[in-house]
């Protein structure tokens, strides 16, 4: 019979603490008290005597008859502590083997890895849950209020000001060629195809994406979401779902709201510093746009906002070890979302955009 040692860590307010659970193999015990650090001691246990480096009270009955103890530590550790038997010394296969099979139970793929897998996966339930219709419209409602209406004023500034720094930089190079009356166009272009959906999504991914990932990250270590399962709530159903629909919803019309104040923007500043009417401009934009401008714009958004909020509550929902999980998860789940949203716009322009175009030429 072959008793093992095997390390766990226990959190508690200010530090940690080793506990080690003695387990036989066919049946398991409980230790009556935890296993603090300290120097390196023997007990003597009916006429059986092991050695540990980290030392403690140990209260546990041990097993009658003949027993060999094995003490393998815990994943701090990188050599065995203690391998001493009751009689006669352990063979040294026995205890490569074991050893062997502590680390490979400990072994777990890469962060990244599964973690990418889990957003395919939460994507798969949200799509599910949409079809059968069991959605929290209530909690929705309170999420598409969040994404939408309070993120006006910040998207705001952020289009306006980028709006007027195109500006600058095309006015000034357009006026020395003459071609004042294309400047309209090239902005509503810039800004319907490129700028007002990637802006809009990474202006949301810093405000909304890192609260989803921080809050069910917080939920997660504490073990919210656990007592939703408990009260018989799907966690997918009340938390994820709702903050999904409302990016997917909102992205688009803060889009179109993105364009419309860019291009406002930079009609007042061409007009007011460079001399070129307002009307110059608008009506070479109107002569540069066409509807599918705007539609794939509106796409665009949609699909930003289903990464924003899938790799947010993905990463949010999968954190572990208490505070300092909660600050990575947020801050990778950030980076991973603006990521995404490069690629995702990469694929999409040359979706929709690829080959030779004719939009400019109406602008001149």
């Amino acid at each position: 019979m072959l008793l093992k040692l095997e390390g766990l860590i226990m959190q508690s307010a200010t530090h940690f603490h080793p506990l080690y659970l003695f387990s036989i193999r066919g049946s398991c015990k409980t230790p009556k008290s935890v296993v603090n650090i300290g120097e390196r001691r023997t007990w003597p246990r009916n006429d059986v005597s092991f050695s540990c480096r980290n030392s403690g009270a140990l209260n546990f009955p041990m097993p009658d008859g003949k027993s060999r103890f094995c003490a393998v530590p815990n994943s701090n550790d990188a050599h065995l502590s203690a391998l001493l038997p009751e009689d006669g010394p352990v063979p040294s296969d026995t205890a490569e083997a074991e050893l062997g099979s502590t680390f490979l139970s400990k072994w777990s793929p890469p962060t990244y890895l599964w973690r990418g897998l889990t957003v395919l996966v939460v994507a798969g339930q949200v799509i599910i849950r949409i079809l059968k219709g069991k959605v929290h419209w209530k909690n929705t409602l309170q999420q598409l209020e969040r994404v939408g209406p309070k993120s006006v004023g910040v998207l705001f500034l952020t289009s306006a000001f980028v709006g007027m720094a195109f500006t600058i930089q095309f006015v000034r190079e357009f006026t020395r060629l003459g071609l004042n009356r294309s400047v309209g166009g090239v902005l509503a272009l810039a800004f319907s195809r490129e700028l007002s959906p990637v802006l809009t999504s990474i202006v949301v991914a810093g405000r909304i994406g890192s609260a989803f990932a921080a809050e069910l990250a917080t939920m997660q270590v504490s073990e919210q979401t656990d007592t939703l399962r408990v009260l018989g709530t799907n966690p997918v159903d009340y938390l994820i779902t709702p903050r999904v629909i409302a990016c997917c919803v909102a992205l688009p019309f803060l889009g179109l709201m993105c364009f419309t104040i860019g291009m406002a923007s930079s009609a007042l500043l061409a007009d007011s510093v460079y001399g070129v009417s307002i009307n110059i401009i608008l009506d070479s934009a109107r002569r540069a746009l066409r509807p599918w401008d705007l539609v794939s714009a509106m796409i665009k958004s949609q699909v930003f906002g289903a990464i924003i909020s899938l790799v947010s509550c993905a990463w949010g929902a999968t954190t572990s070890g208490g505070a300092k999980g909660v600050g990575e998860s947020t801050t990778s789940a950030v980076v991973i979302s603006l990521v995404g949203i490069f690629i995702a716009d990469f694929a999409l322009s040359y979706v929709f955009f690829q080959g030779a175009g004719d939009s400019l030429k109406n602008c001149f």
